[in-house]
């Protein structure tokens, strides 16, 4: 065995200390580094308990409102089943809602209406409720949250809203109807009544019974109108082609307009348009706008009728005269049943023109400033264009 030198033995010990000192340094900062890690994990543990606190704080918010809100929530699952509600939705769809298929809930107890989003259902306490669905979409979850919102009352208050407004203008009606028959007829019984004077002479009698006839006429005119007005629709369409509308008209207001000494001119920008058209319905509206235009006019005074194409599926039919114009309070009533500016007036004649504009798929508007003539302008839809 070989004998170890005492310069071995030191240089050995020597390497001892110096990897011992080496431990213990690294044992110190192992130690430090141990302490900042359990610190800063104390910190992190203390903002996650934090967190969760205020997260399950939230949780409870949020449950105690969706248990508080009036509409019906539902949830339902990626599968297509009700996963969750609230006692909202359990009032409406039943206590035992939870775990049911969506699909199959909603064939069950909704029943769809004519009006988007909104379905009729028996509720669970067998009352009849009116619903707006709304259906969303839970983005990475597979599932939808569907709201239900009871508009029973809202639906059942606009109903009654829309009754009292029928009622209302029934009311009108009759009241304008009442007093557009009583002046005319009591002239009528006037004239009449003088008739059956014993020694009348015979230009009297005449005269008298000229006067009655013009007072039924205008009567019976007052009636047609009355029954355009309540017929409302249009009847049977037929394709018409503009160019022979137009002429039509012409023909049938060219010799008033000279009997008046009014100028009329016929501007047609597109000849080539067809429409789909009841033609008497539209005859007589535009015959009518005419009319008014020729009564607004004075001795030497323009008419204008005008067709032209706004977009590739509109046609604008304008009617204009030189008239004196109106302001804008007889403007927003111009098209109200029985509302007249002329003494001779029925009042239904412009109502008759919206009616038969909304019935052929239009609309009808009216442009006046007083002094200035008036305009009223029909759009209808153009059915197609003839082919070149």
């Amino acid at each position: 065995m070989k004998q170890i030198s005492p310069q071995e033995l030191e240089q050995a010990f020597s390497l001892f200390n110096e990897a011992s000192a080496q431990l213990t340094g690294a044992y110190h900062e192992l130690q430090g580094q141990v302490e900042r890690l359990t610190g800063e994990l104390a910190v992190a543990n203390g903002e996650l308990r934090r967190q969760f606190l205020e997260k399950e704080a939230l949780s409870q918010r949020l449950a105690m409102l969706l248990a508080a809100l009036p509409a019906g929530v539902v949830v339902v699952d990626g599968a297509g089943r009700i996963s969750e509600s609230n006692a909202a939705a359990r009032r409406l769809l039943g206590e035992d809602v939870d775990g049911q298929e969506w699909e199959a809930a909603l064939s069950c107890n909704l029943c769809q209406t004519a009006t988007p989003h909104e379905w009729e259902m028996t509720a669970a306490d067998g009352s009849p409720r009116r619903l707006n669905l709304s259906i969303n979409p839970l983005d990475g979850l597979g599932g939808q949250i569907v709201l239900l919102h009871d508009v029973t009352e809202a639906h059942q208050m606009e109903r009654e809203l829309q009754r009292h407004q029928r009622l209302s203008a029934m009311g009108e009606m009759a009241a304008g109807l009442a007093h557009q028959l009583r002046t005319p007829l009591a002239t009528a019984l006037l004239y009449t009544a003088n008739l059956s004077k014993p020694g009348l002479a015979e230009t009297d009698r005449t005269r008298f019974a000229g006067k009655a006839v013009a007072r039924l006429r205008h009567l019976e005119h007052l009636i047609q109108d009355m029954l355009s007005f309540v017929k409302g629709q249009a009847g049977a369409r037929e394709i018409l082609p503009l160019s022979g509308l137009l002429a039509d008209l012409t023909q049938i207001m060219e010799p008033q307009m000279l009997e008046r000494g009014v100028f009329l001119m016929v501007e047609d920008l597109c000849p080539d348009c067809l429409l789909r058209a009841d033609r008497k319905a539209l005859t007589g509206a535009l015959l009518n706008l005419l009319e008014n235009a020729l009564q607004a006019c004075d001795v030497g005074g323009r008419v204008a009728l005008r067709a032209r194409r706004l977009d590739a599926g509109t046609l604008q039919l304008s009617v204009s005269d030189t008239g004196q114009g109106f302001d804008a309070t007889v403007s927003g009533r111009l098209f109200e049943p029985f509302f007249t500016t002329r003494s001779e007036g029925t009042g239904l004649g412009l109502a008759i023109v919206r009616n038969v504009a909304e019935a052929h798929g239009g609309s009808v508007e009216a442009r006046s400033a007083p002094g200035e003539g008036s305009e009223f302008v029909l759009c209808l839809p153009v059915e197609q264009t003839q082919a070149g």
